[in-house]
């Protein structure tokens, strides 16, 4: 029972240690479309997605062929369908969220993912109940709405129309993530024989196909009228952001993915917010405000409380038990 419950411990550091690395990676993808702003958000997930579907074809060729016999039609499906909700379609609407309404408000909006996926993690046979992570998971919603506050307020100048759609586009992200979170989360606990890295490469690919359907509409309707050094610059950003993003960070994320329940796998998603936040602060080369350090606390706190609530179930048999 001891070395239970000590190897559920070492696994819960693991995983959260994993979550933190992806939020850190994770929150670049907030700073890039303010890097490419002459670009529309439809040519920055093009050109993200056909990087990754390439490094991930490449990493994975010498093992495709033992790889996809232990492939069913089920798992090229799931493949499908969480390269869509999970990249192509949430980074299109992530993109147009932060051009539109800039990254505080767009964080403020993904900073509910943790209480859409704890929610819905909160069904599983064996979760900790939602009474046991309500402080968890009002501290979360009290930091997501310090973080959005004054992005609300100071972007009462800008034309309300716009505003609207940018919070309509970021909404449609979170829903599209949550989505793409709690069924990857499943997938990765049912499946054995695939590999928490090829899996992600599997997803690579399938994303990079769907990104190629993506080409005609690009060409019909944006702007292509760029210069060499922007078109350059544009290159660089996707292929780091597909590099550091999709390839590291989602690496860690499935990682930790087989380490956590999916209650606590959603408060992960919290350091997602905490490093785009801090991208953002050095980008705009400013200090937080009194209520962004107040959100900073109550994130904090809320990481902190669904992590106890987890240990004083069971003694970390539970979180073993998803190891």
């Amino acid at each position: 029972m001891i070395d239970a419950a000590q190897h559920g411990g070492k696994s819960t550091l693991l995983g959260i240690a994993c979550g933190a690395g992806a939020g850190a990676l994770w929150g670049l993808v907030f700073l890039a479309p303010e890097l490419v702003r002459d670009f529309d958000p439809l040519l920055l997930t093009i050109g993200r997605y056909l990087a990754f579907g390439l490094i991930s074809a490449v990493l994975i060729a010498p093992r495709m062929r033992m790889i996809a016999a232990n492939l069913t039609r089920r798992e090229w499906v799931a493949l499908g369908w969480l390269a869509l909700t999970g990249n192509t379609l949430y980074y299109l609407l992530l993109s147009s969220a932060v051009q539109m309404g800039g990254i505080a408000l767009t964080s403020l909006v993904i900073g509910f993912l943790p209480v859409a996926v704890t929610i819905v993690g909160s069904r599983d046979h064996g979760a900790v109940p939602l009474s046991k992570l309500a402080p968890s998971l009002l501290l979360c919603a009290a930091g997501a709405v310090c973080v959005g506050w004054q992005a609300l307020g100071a972007s009462a100048s800008a034309a309300s129309g716009t505003r609207l759609a940018g919070l309509l586009c970021a909404i449609g992200a979170l829903i599209s993530w949550t989505i793409y979170a709690v069924g990857n989360s499943r997938c990765l606990v049912r499946l054995h024989a695939v590999s928490v890295h090829d899996w992600n490469m599997l997803t690579g690919i399938v994303t990079g196909i769907q990104t190629i359907a993506l080409i005609p509409l690009a060409l019909l309707f944006t702007d292509l009228r760029h210069d060499g050094a922007a078109w350059a610059h544009l290159a660089a950003v996707s292929i780091g952001v597909a590099v550091l993003a999709s390839v590291m960070g989602n690496a860690l994320w499935n990682r930790m993915s087989r380490l956590l329940p999916l209650t606590l796998v959603g408060q992960m998603i919290l350091f997602e917010t905490l490093f785009a936040l801090l991208y953002g602060f050095a980008w705009e080369q400013r200090l937080p405000t009194h209520l962004e350090v107040a959100a900073f606390i109550c994130v904090v706190a809320s990481v902190t409380s669904c992590i106890a609530a987890h240990r004083k179930k069971g003694g970390g048999g539970t979180l073993a038990a998803h190891a």
